[in-house]
């Protein structure tokens, strides 16, 4: 099993799709360290002191996962700065520490920044959101180019669709996405068994895969005129 023994943070993991991608992780002999504001390994990520906490609590890192998103809804002036401490800063900064950490480990370490469907097409009314998520892509693979080489630190952005799971299942049950499927856009809504396999992967640690996104959104993006 490739991921026998290694350790792997999932940041914000409490929910479906971090629950799914734990479950699989721990059946490939990973441990895993699930941390959340409010369950598992509690923490804030937009607070310094918590993400050097994070990572002080797994000191032989090999994988971190952040799940970690707010959906940035209400007045755009209330919810950008939220979502920019959420969905940008917190998630970034501690990629980046990760990242420092498992070099100065000599670790060859594999990183997996969630982005979002909204920051790879064109949604109406998701500024506030898909700005911070597409400005986390972008620097997602600044990283990637910045510790790659020697030091084989692979990081990697999945940008989810329309998920059963986590944030879209409140939009879903609106039937907000529900024509997706009556146009064929795509066969069926995404299930939190396909991020966890994406996760997965990406995590593999003979993977010759980085600076990349990954959408997993059976063909949603692909559509014009969103």
């Amino acid at each position: 099993m490739p991921l026998d023994g290694l350790d792997v943070l999932l940041v914000g993991g409490a929910g479906g799709l971090g629950t799914a991608t734990a479950e699989l992780l721990n059946t490939e002999g990973a441990r895993v360290v699930i941390s959340s504001r409010n369950h598992g390994l509690r923490a804030d990520i937009t607070q310094a002191v918590d993400r050097k906490r994070l990572l002080d609590s797994v000191p032989n890192l090999y994988g971190l996962v952040v799940f970690a998103g707010d959906p940035a809804r209400g007045p755009l002036e209330e919810a950008m700065p939220r979502s920019h401490a959420v969905n940008y800063e917190g998630p970034i900064l501690l990629a980046r520490a990760a990242a420092e950490q498992m070099k100065t480990n000599g670790t060859p370490g594999a990183i997996v920044l969630f982005a979002s469907m909204q920051a790879v097409a064109l949604f109406p009314g998701s500024t506030a959101y898909a700005g911070e998520k597409a400005a986390l892509l972008h620097s997602g693979r600044i990283l990637a180019k910045e510790y790659r080489g020697p030091a084989n630190i692979r990081v990697n952005v999945i940008a989810p669709g329309v998920m059963q799971a986590g944030m879209a299942e409140a939009s879903i049950a609106s039937g907000k996405y529900e024509r997706y499927l009556t146009e064929g856009a795509i066969p069926r809504y995404g299930k939190a068994a396909d991020v966890a396999r994406a996760v997965r992967f990406l995590l593999e640690p003979d993977n010759y895969i980085t600076g990349q996104v990954l959408s997993v959104d059976g063909g949603i993006t692909l559509v014009s005129g969103l």
